[in-house]
């Protein structure tokens, strides 16, 4: 099993990279927000994989973060919810906002996401309630509200994991009523420390 991969940007599209290994060149599926990641042409990338095996086809899905890897293998777990649905939910919504919306039931977030409508997204909250672990519900508690997600899309399209920035974010929880920007500052001094 392929689990990770670190290469050379080679090509990006829509919703995939090309990295080189070596005179190998791989096509790997990835979630908006790992492209928001990956930087220019060129550069070396590390991503966490997870090679997708059907009876026609053979199909590597890469992230950013254990967290989208994780939470990406869930959703294909369930029924009715193939690797493009999973990887659709993890372009439009972080995968702490996908456990919290599992976690307190919220079939409207799940919603959001094209192709996904209240009897999918139950069946999504019906089958993992129960199997995500105690962290993902610590972590999805320390105060990820609204404003916080915006903090946590800054700081992961800045280079930074998604754990580094809920660590950073639960230290300056407090400040909810602070702008965006200010927010952004005080979780990037926290980075720095």
């Amino acid at each position: 099993m392929i689990v990770g991969i670190t290469g050379i940007l080679e090509q990006i599209g829509n919703d995939w990279v090309i990295l080189r290994l070596g005179g190998v060149e791989i096509h790997i599926n990835v979630p908006t927000s790992t492209l928001s990641t990956m930087g220019a042409i060129g550069n070396q990338v590390r991503l966490h994989t997870h090679l997708h095996v059907k009876e026609d086809n053979l199909a590597l899905y890469g992230f950013s973060s254990k967290e989208e890897l994780e939470i990406f293998g869930f959703l294909i777990s369930v029924p009715g919810v193939g690797p493009r649905m999973a990887l659709s939910m993890l372009s439009s919504m972080s995968p702490y906002d996908i456990a919290g919306a599992i976690l307190n039931e919220n079939t409207a977030t799940l919603s959001r996401t094209p192709g996904i409508g209240k009897k999918i997204a139950s069946r999504i909250i019906l089958e993992l309630k129960g199997k995500l672990k105690d962290a993902w519900l610590e972590s999805t508690a320390i105060g990820m509200t609204e404003s916080n997600t915006d903090v946590l899309a800054a700081l992961t399209a800045l280079g930074y994991s998604v754990a580094e920035s809920n660590h950073a974010i639960s230290a300056i929880s407090s400040n909810g009523d602070l702008p965006l920007e200010e927010r952004v500052r005080l979780a990037l001094q926290q980075l720095a420390r």
